[in-house]
């Protein structure tokens, strides 16, 4: 390459350089000839879209000074451009092993970020063709012990010369397909030549099966024209708090199943709303009024949208998942639940959803029945045949543990439900921010959130009901906004949603709610889950192969909760030295006492991802523990 040659060429208007050195717009116009003219070649090592890959400690640019935002603030993540390809660095100069082996899971999870796809694209058409594997592995993450020529690291190449949607265990730095067969099967199979060994304590039940050994379903969106593929670390600069330190370490938030963070496009738009919009709703005839309330029942339209409702009448706002499961437990179930009637639970039920069937079935002479769960913390279905019967007037589920993080059957239990005429409320805390809802499918009758777990302001939460349900059903409190007329004589109620919103409701967090569902509808609830789905994967093997560390919870199918206790430290003990780390874990019974003492456990460490977590930062929780277990071993 022929360098181009310095010269200096008056311009007009500019000012006079020094003698011998060519003026500020000749400098840079031969710049941009000079990086025209550079060949193609790899980003700098650790560093993507200029910032390290793994822990943002070093943050992006300041938010200090930021104007106000309209309304619909823009996405960092949506509006990248052109679109990257893996990076195998981190900034700490260690590389990345879940950055290594992404491609193989593309396209569960869509490319991570850091070289351009051109590039990327011209490296692996160049690439030395490799042999097929012998046999596929079930094991969607795992490839074979064997070697075997890669196009990127820790890719198994497919017959066809491609990269084959599985990944070489040496990638994650784990054992390889025999071993994780014989982890899995239980005690007393033989491990691999060489293998680690990785200890369990105690195994899990005879035959079970995790639900990262199965593979994932290909996502939508990406290069198809949906969503964009999720880039760990722009989601991450558009997370302010995650720039915070703590202990002087930079802050690693493992406690997302208690509260998640704020997407900065949350955080703007609530402050435009204050800003510009700022008004109690309806009735008033004034400009501001008319803002306010165009942004309340637009947010309201994004929820019906979001979890597929048939209408915005069926969205009914309250203050969380809490408030809205005492709602329909004082209207709909006051209403229809008497004597002698029974009202079904299951196991893995969160306090929220224990205590007001309680209180209902004291005050109406039922009864409360549960269904039980499996060694693995997975719900039995056959029980659930025979508790549900004709005496049966509603079944309140959770859709995913708070405590275990398993993924109940909603579907299979709603159609046994309904097949005897009973009602079915399913509180989707836990499993909206990970899973797609679409509340049409499940053919719920009630479905609840709270919008603090899916990257909203805290105090907003939504009821979902059938609109012919909520028409029947009696208001929960008296006061403005739900009636239509009233005289001293009578009361004349509105329509739902508004005959449940009585007084000024929570105008600002709807709005921030609103924009929280747009943030994951852009990069894609699909994208969210698969990411998380390799990311818990990566967690649990890590946790197993600590000695002493028992994993409560181990069904199939799990959203991204890996519950665990340590042998020889209380739960407070783990918790305290995770914290001096920098990384934040709830410890306690999480409001699940029940589930919890099923397995013979008061309290556990309850480690819970969001696709902003990384493996750097699973890595920094595993060696926290791995520390500890080796100090009392």
């Amino acid at each position: 390459m022929t360098t181009p040659t310095l010269t200096s060429k008056p311009v007009a208007g500019a000012e006079t350089a020094p003698a011998g050195l060519p003026d500020v717009a000749s400098l840079a116009r031969l710049a941009g000839e000079f990086f025209a003219a550079l060949p193609t070649s790899a980003a700098p090592a650790g560093v993507s879209n200029g910032l390290p890959l793994g822990l943002s400690h070093l943050g992006g640019p300041s938010q200090a000074g930021t104007p106000p935002q309209p309304p619909e603030p823009a996405l960092a993540v949506g509006a990248r451009a052109p679109a990257l390809a893996p990076v195998a660095q981190t900034q700490t100069g260690q590389p990345d092993r879940f950055a290594q082996a992404a491609p193989a899971v593309a396209p569960r999870l869509g490319p991570l970020q850091g070289v351009p796809e051109g590039q990327a694209a011209s490296a692996q058409a160049h690439a030395p063709a490799a042999p097929a594997a012998a046999t596929a592995s079930p094991f969607y993450f795992l490839g074979d012990e064997g070697g075997a020529a890669r196009a990127y690291p820790g890719v198994a190449a497919s017959p066809a010369g491609g990269a084959e949607d599985r990944v070489d265990a040496r990638a994650f730095g784990l054992p390889g397909e025999d071993t994780l067969r014989a982890l899995l099967a239980g005690p007393g199979t033989a491990r691999g030549a060489g293998a680690p060994a990785l200890a369990r304590d105690p195994a899990p039940p005879s035959g079970a099966r995790f639900y990262f050994a199965e593979p994932a379903p290909v996502p939508t969106g990406g290069a198809a024209g949906g969503p964009p593929p999720l880039d760990v670390n722009a989601v991450r600069r558009d997370f302010p708090i995650l720039r915070e330190r703590v202990n002087g370490k930079p802050l690693v938030w493992f406690d997302n199943a208690a509260t998640t963070h704020k997407p900065q496009a949350v955080i703007d738009r609530l402050a435009y709303f204050y800003a510009h919009e700022n008004s109690n709703i309806h009735r008033a005839a004034h400009e501001l009024a008319a803002r306010a309330t165009d942004a309340y029942e637009a947010a309201r339209d994004k929820v019906r949208r979001f979890i597929g409702a048939a209408s915005t009448e069926e969205i009914v706002f309250v203050r969380g998942a809490t408030e809205a499961i005492n709602l329909v437990a004082r209207t709909w179930g006051a209403q229809n639940v008497g004597a002698g009637d029974e009202i079904v639970v299951s196991h893995l039920e969160h306090h929220a959803n224990i205590v007001p069937w309680q209180q209902l079935a004291a005050e109406k002479g039922a009864t409360l029945r549960v269904i039980p769960v499996d060694d693995s913390g997975q719900l039995r279905l056959d029980e659930a045949r025979r508790l549900i019967t004709g005496r049966v007037r509603i079944v309140a589920l959770t859709q995913v543990s708070n405590a275990l993080g398993t993924v109940t059957p909603v579907r299979e239990i709603v159609a046994m439900a309904h097949a005897v005429g009973a009602r079915v409320l399913v509180d989707g805390a836990q499993s909206v921010s990970h899973l797609r809802v679409d509340v049409r499918q499940l053919d719920a009758d009630f479905f609840v959130f709270s919008g603090h777990k899916i990257f909203g302001p805290t105090g907003i939460g939504v009821v979902y009901g059938k609109r012919e349900l909520l028409e029947h059903m009696p208001p929960w409190q008296g006061g403005g906004n739900m009636i239509a007329d009233v005289t001293f004589e009578r009361t004349l109620y509105q329509p739902p949603p508004n005959r449940f919103e009585a007084g000024t409701g929570n105008i600002a967090d709807a709005v921030g709610l609103g924009a929280a569902l747009d943030y994951v509808e852009r990069i894609g609830i699909d994208n969210i889950g698969h990411y998380e789905h390799a990311l818990l994967a990566y967690a649990t093997q890590g946790l197993l192969s600590v000695p002493g560390v028992r994993l409560i919870g181990t069904a199939a199918d799990k959203a991204s909760v890996a519950s665990f206790v340590l042998r020889g430290y209380t739960t407070e003990e783990v918790g305290r030295a995770l914290n001096q780390e920098g990384v934040a874990v709830r410890t306690g019974h999480h409001c699940a006492q029940p589930i919890l003492r099923r397995f013979g456990v008061e309290t556990t460490v309850r480690p819970s991802l969001a696709f902003y977590n990384t493996c750097e930062e699973v890595d920094l929780l595993v060696a926290v523990v791995r520390r500890l277990a080796g100090a009392r071993r």
